[in-house]
């Protein structure tokens, strides 16, 4: 049977989500919920994951799990507050071990045991699973981080952040984890389903020259035009290419908040004896001001 989507697409941090739906029982999942979250005030919100429950509500759409693809770097999700509203259990990939043991002394988590039990199930390549009549199979897809999965449904596959619209590329690969080489290993093996296979992107920053946002191509269209991975590129052409362009990239605006909350599942810290909720960064010295630290440390002038 083919599954119903519905796409979200979240534009301050150019993220889609998805509700996948089984026509003949109803059931649904959310791939990749978005929370709304202002770092420059700290501010939280839920009106775009609401929207999904609206949604599913206004179209009798019972949503029973959530799946992320891996532990974003670009948005906090959401996957909390669908599950208290509907129930629903977590799912990712069975490597986010890995992410959360990479990340955990970087936030100094000491909360945090890195054994993915935040989480309510761990994926494993080529694990399947149901959502009502509707069939769903786990593709590990490393290389943008060592957790990334893509979730397929008969002719539909969810890619998370391994592959961009043709016109834009690919995903990063220099977070602690990421791996150019493995990376287009992962791509190639997409790209070795049926061509008419549809490919549902987790991103979209319009191409220049684009004027519309996109999210769903083919197989047979990225193998001919995506401008990284096209046919053709040899793995060391890519690799070189990605790395070259990955040196060039700014640091995501919502890097360290959202680590921090989605290798948790997308759950806050604890919250301290005053009742707030407090997220932490990690300070680093650039070299040229390692002269000014005694000036600039406070503990210092005591």
């Amino acid at each position: 049977m083919t599954a119903f989507i519905q796409a979200f697409f979240h534009e301050p941090t150019n993220t889609i989500s998805y509700l996948v739906g089984d026509p003949a029982s109803r059931a649904a999942a959310v791939i990749d919920p978005v929370l709304d979250f202002d770092a420059a005030s700290g501010v939280a919100g839920t009106a775009s994951a609401e929207a999904v429950l609206a949604f599913a509500r206004e179209h009798d759409w019972q949503i029973a799990m959530v799946l992320e693809t891996h532990a974003h770097a670009d948005h906090l999700s959401a996957a909390p507050f669908i599950q208290t509203a509907t129930g629903a259990w977590i799912g990712i990939g069975a490597h986010i071990l890995e992410v959360q043991a990479l990340f955990g002394p970087v936030f100094a988590l000491d909360d945090l045991k890195a054994d993915g039990a935040d989480f309510d199930r761990l994926f494993e390549d080529g694990d399947r699973f149901a959502i009502g009549t509707l069939e769903g199979e786990v593709l590990h897809v490393p290389g943008h981080t060592p957790a990334d999965v893509a979730y397929r449904f008969g002719d539909a596959v969810f890619v998370g952040d391994t592959l961009f619209m043709p016109d834009y590329g690919t995903a990063r690969t220099d977070f602690p984890g990421g791996d150019a080489r493995t990376l287009h290993r992962s791509i190639r093996r997409l790209l070795s389903l049926p061509e008419a296979t549809r490919l549902f992107l987790c991103h979209d920053y319009k191409a220049p020259g684009r004027d519309d946002y996109r999210w769903e191509t083919t197989v047979g269209e990225q193998r001919r035009a995506n401008i990284h991975v096209h046919d053709g590129v040899t793995e060391d052409d890519f690799v070189t290419l990605r790395e070259q362009r990955d040196a060039s990239l700014a640091v995501p605006r919502l890097l360290l908040p959202s680590v921090q909350v989605n290798i948790r599942a997308g759950r806050f810290p604890r919250a301290e004896a005053n009742g707030a909720t407090y997220l932490r960064i990690p300070v680093k010295w650039r070299e040229d001001a390692v002269q000014g630290r005694p000036a600039l440390d406070p503990l210092a002038r005591q």
